[in-house]
C-alpha cells in the first residue's frame, strides 16, 4: 500500500473508530421522508412537510465513489427534484465516513485514452450539478476527496463535519481534476491555496476548508445533517421563484466580470416585481404580518 493510501486509510479507520454517531443519516431520514426505490447507487427522500430533499450517496463499501452509474443516477434524481413542485431545497450527503472519495478507480483505472475520451461525459456528469436551479446544500460529514470534492465545490452552500476532509489528490495517481476542481477551487480559494491544494493533493481539515471558503460552518459530526435541513427548511420556507433568481444572480458573480454580473442583477431585481410573491412579500411587511407565498410564476 502507497503512503498517500495508507494516509487515507488511516483517516478513514480514525473517522469510524471516533464517529459519533454512526446511524445519523439513518435516524435523520425517517419518516416523514417519503423515499423513491428506482435508484441502486444513491437514496433520494422527500420531506413534504418543510419541502426539503435529501440525495444520498449509497456505495459505503466504497467509500461512495463514483460509478458511471452512480454519477448518472445523480444526475437523473437531481434534475427530477429541481422540476418538483413540492421540493424548494436539496440537500446531497454521503455517510460519516465519506461524502464521497471520487472516481472509482476498477472503473476508471481500466480506462485508456481511446476509451476514455467517449466516455468523459461521464466525467462531466457531475459538473451538471451547475445547471440545477433549486438551492444546493452539502453535507459532508466525513471524506471529500477528488470527484467528492468537486461535487462540494458545486453545491451552493457546504456545511462540513468537524472530522470532514477535502483534497483533490488526483496528482498522487497521475492526472489532474477532471469535474472542474482546478477552475472552482481557484475560484473559491484563490491562486495560491489552489494551487498548494492541487499540485500536493494534500487533506485541508474542515476548519481550513471553513477559513478558506469552501464550507459556510463546520458542526459537530452528528450535527451535520441536522444543520443542513435546518438551513435548507430555512431556505425552502421563502419564496422559491424568487430564491431561484437569489441563486442565479450569485452564481453569475461567480462566472462573470463584476460589470457583468451588475447588469445581470438589475435585470432580475427587476423581473421580481412580475411574481406575485414579490408583491406579497411587501405587504406583509407594510401590514406586519407572515408572508403567504403562493410561489406562483
Amino acid at each position: 500500500m502507497s503512503r498517500a493510501n495508507n494516509r487515507i486509510q488511516i483517516l478513514c479507520d480514525h473517522l469510524q473508530t471516533n464517529n459519533t454517531s454512526a446511524n445519523f443519516h439513518q435516524t435523520t431520514l425517517d419518516t416523514p421522508f417519503i423515499a423513491y426505490d428506482k435508484f441502486e447507487e444513491i437514496k433520494v427522500s422527500i420531506k413534504d412537510d418543510v419541502k426539503v430533499a435529501i440525495l444520498q450517496f449509497n456505495r459505503p463499501k466504497q467509500m461512495n465513489t463514483f460509478s458511471f452509474k452512480m454519477a448518472n443516477e445523480m444526475v437523473t434524481a437531481l434534475k427530477q427534484l429541481d422540476t418538483e413542485k413540492n421540493v424548494h431545497c436539496i440537500i446531497i450527503t454521503g455517510d460519516d465516513r465519506s461524502f464521497s472519495c471520487g472516481a472509482d478507480l476498477k472503473e476508471l483505472g481500466e480506462m485508456d485514452f481511446k476509451k476514455m475520451y467517449p466516455y468523459g461525459n461521464a466525467v462531466d456528469k457531475i459538473g451538471q450539478i451547475a445547471t440545477i436551479s433549486k438551492p444546493v446544500i452539502g453535507a459532508v460529514a466525513g471524506l471529500a476527496l477528488g470527484g467528492g470534492c468537486e461535487t462540494a465545490l458545486l453545491c451552493d452552500i457546504v456545511i462540513a463535519g468537524e472530522k470532514a476532509r477535502f483534497a483533490l489528490p488526483e496528482i498522487k495517481i497521475g492526472t489532474i481534476p477532471g469535474a472542474g476542481g482546478t477552475q472552482r477551487l481557484t475560484r473559491a480559494v484563490g491562486k495560491s491555496k489552489a494551487m498548494e491544494m492541487i499540485l500536493t493533493g494534500r487533506m485541508i481539515t474542515a476548519q481550513e476548508a471553513l477559513a478558506s471558503g469552501i464550507a459556510s460552518q463546520v458542526v459537530p459530526t452528528d450535527k451535520v445533517l441536522e444543520t443542513a435541513l435546518k438551513l435548507a427548511t430555512e431556505i425552502a420556507s421563502l419564496s422559491n421563484p424568487i430564491s431561484k433568481l437569489a441563486k442565479e444572480a450569485v452564481d453569475h458573480a461567480y462566472e462573470s466580470s463584476l460589470n457583468e454580473g451588475l447588469h445581470l442583477e438589475r435585470k432580475l431585481f427587476i423581473s421580481t416585481f412580475k411574481y406575485p410573491d414579490r408583491k406579497e412579500g411587501m405587504d406583509a411587511f407594510k401590514e406586519k404580518r407572515k408572508p403567504n407565498w403562493s410561489n406562483e410564476l
